[in-house]
């Protein structure tokens, strides 16, 4: 696990100024703490930094072959290393370390770009190959790890890790991008192909990006992609036995580390899973941690000591309060986009727990992707299934009316908010999910943007990027639609984003083994009934699982990190919620209207309306832009 950062030249082969890409690298020490290094060579600059995991004395990089017509820069773990180097070797290839960075040089040599098929992990890597002139950038199959890019005015291409990395080089030019404020006030965050400052562009998940030299800046081309297209026929014996096979192998190779491993453990079935699998393969007692509250409500730990207690696992357990708005302005550091996802704030704190201890963590992340556990799935099937039922000259007038007549429940358990219920079944499919992933609605959006930030928007509307994903996938189902676009934007847009920055944050590697590429094809192949049959979710994954884990925590309510928002809006941060309006970074974009922004301060401090999340929204946004442009 490291940083990358880089510079290349596309037109001449320009010198590259190493301090430059040493600026690149000094503003990110956390994503490398053990090491660091740069190359250049005429129209190139390559800079790393380690955070050492497997081969601690010869995996430094930039790492080139011998003759140096190749050199690498790779941020992740190829978990498969062995078994590519192994092929390798048998054709003839001499390694000079024991590094899964050299496999890819040596791939690459052997097999060209189809390497990159062969390597199962999370990886975001630039390779430079001298006698072609050109950098070749991979980012992994689901987009585990980051990758940021630019085109500057004299003709580079720069890169990073983080957007920081790129914000470190004086020729990038600060300017934001108002269609990426209207995804962020969507969905909360900024998609990958998106970016809040015009210009960066992010390699998307399952994407390469070849740049030759003499050419112009060229599209990414995606070398995979998840599909639904097809459903197993396998009996549900079979379909078991195959699961807990992938299960037991994405696991295993994660463990492969030469520092001190963990995991993450809520004591919910997807940690939990991976624990019980951890413990099978492990002769010694498996390194857990969880963070409790000191709210009964929201406090998962006896349930994660359960499952400690049943694998004799080496637990740690941290209370902290959910009032931990302390946290902000780190988490404003280490995201430097806006982000909104009020968990974020334990996961920092799950992650520096771990940390005390390990160099390495496994989690959970992915499953509720892969094999369909939200509830908004559910949801989503049972509203196509009203929708099938009544033509839509019916559905949309009696649906639609109901809906903006019935008054807004944001307080109540999402399946007793009618007035978005009616408005969903209004709609048709892609735009109620889209609606239904979203956090702030586009009605409320328009009435908080300013006229001239509605005129320069004009038609673009942040929930056509569903709509547009569901409608294009390789699915046969409505489930499948909801899936794929859930894997496509939100996977590596927030739950991969926030573990990645999270854990870095404190220089820890997070392995996600429920999305090894293979699992995740396995699930997208599973017939519908396998996935969520009556209110359960997870179905053949919680099935597969009964012989290592109890009812209580394979069948209980999903409960996930929660954060008291809505209450520091009214408390600590009631002055933040006021400067929102005027005198903020915010409020003199002019974005937005600012006598709309007080008044929504205004009714959630008097308890006339919970605007908690959207304050929150808008309190991430304020950071960022203060942070980014020093507005």
């Amino acid at each position: 696990m490291c940083g990358i950062a880089g510079i290349f030249h596309l037109e001449t082969a320009k010198p590259v100024d190493q301090a430059r890409v040493r600026a690149m690298l000094d503003v990110m020490p956390h994503r490398g703490p053990d090491g660091s290094g740069i190359w250049t060579a005429p129209g190139v600059g390559l800079g790393h930094l380690r955070l050492s995991i497997i081969d601690l004395g010869g995996g430094a990089q930039p790492m080139l072959t011998e003759d140096e017509s190749l050199a690498v820069v790779f941020n992740g773990e190829i978990y498969n290393f062995a078994e590519v180097r192994a092929e390798l070797e048998a054709k003839g290839h001499v390694f000079r370390t024991h590094s899964d960075t050299e496999v890819i040089l040596h791939g690459y040599r052997q097999w060209g770009e189809e390497c990159v098929h062969r390597f199962n992990g999370m990886f975001a890597f630039a390779l430079f190959d001298a006698r072609a002139q050109a950098l070749w950038l991979v980012r992994d199959r689901l987009g585990v790890k980051p990758l940021h890019y630019a085109l500057l005015s004299d003709g580079s291409l720069i890169f990073g890790s983080e957007l920081k990395s790129l914000l470190a080089h004086p020729l990038l030019r600060r300017a934001p991008d108002l269609s990426a404020v209207e995804d962020y006030m969507a969905y909360g965050y900024i998609p990958d192909d998106a970016c809040l400052v015009a210009g960066v562009r992010k390699l998307g998940a399952g994407e390469t990006l070849r740049l030759v030299r003499g050419r112009p800046l060229s599209q990414p081309q995606r070398y995979w992609d998840i599909s639904f297209a097809d459903r197993s026929k396998a009996n549900p014996q079979a379909l078991e036995e195959e699961l807990v096979a992938l299960m037991r192998q994405a696991v295993r190779s994660r463990m492969v580390a030469d520092v001190p491993l963990g995991a993450f453990l809520s004591g919910g079935v997807d940690s939990s899973s991976v624990v019980a699998l951890m413990a099978e393969a492990s002769s010694r007692a498996v390194k857990t941690c969880t963070i409790g509250f000191d709210v009964a409500s929201l406090d998962e730990t006896a349930y994660a000591d359960r499952v400690a207690r049943r694998f004799a696992t080496d637990h740690r357990t941290r209370i902290v309060s959910p009032d931990d708005f302390s946290l902000i302005d780190t988490l404003a550091a280490h995201f430097d986009e806006p982000f909104a996802d009020p968990s974020a704030l334990p996961t920092y704190r799950v992650c520096e727990l771990a940390r005390e201890q390990v160099t390495v963590a496994l989690s959970g992340d992915g499953a509720d992707e892969a094999f369909a556990g939200y509830r908004r799935h559910r949801f989503q099937m049972q509203g196509e299934k009203l929708r099938a039922m009544i033509p839509v000259s019916v559905r949309q007038p009696l649906f639609g009316t109901l809906g903006r007549w019935y008054p807004k429940a944001d307080w109540a358990p999402r399946p007793l908010r009618a007035k978005s219920t009616f408005l969903e079944l209004a709609g048709e499919g892609g735009e109620a999910y889209a609606a239904s992933v979203g956090v702030t609605p586009h009605a409320l959006r328009h009435r908080l943007y300013g006229q001239d930030m509605k005129s320069r928007l004009g038609a673009y509307r942040a929930e056509d990027r569903y709509v547009k994903a569901m409608a294009e996938a390789p699915a046969r189902d409505p489930l499948d639609r909801a899936q794929y676009a859930d894997l496509r934007i939100w996977l590596p847009g927030d739950i991969l984003t926030k573990t990645d920055r999270m854990s870095m944050a404190v220089s820890l590697e997070a392995r996600e083994p429920l999305l090894d590429h293979r699992l995740v094809e396995f699930a997208a192949r599973l017939p519908v009934q396998q996935r969520i049959r009556g209110n359960s979710g997870k179905y053949l994954m919680k099935k597969a699982m009964e012989p290592f884990l109890p009812q209580d925590i394979l069948y209980r309510q999903k409960m996930g990190f929660v954060t008291p928002i809505s209450a520091w809006f009214r408390g600590a941060l009631a002055g933040e919620a006021t400067a929102i309006a005027g005198g903020s970074a915010l409020a003199r974009t002019g974005w937005f209207d600012a006598g709309r922004l007080a008044k929504v301060a205004a009714d959630h401090r008097a308890g006339v309306a919970d605007h908690g999340r959207l304050l929150w929204q808008l309190l991430m946004l304020d950071k960022a832009l203060g942070r980014i442009f020093g507005s």
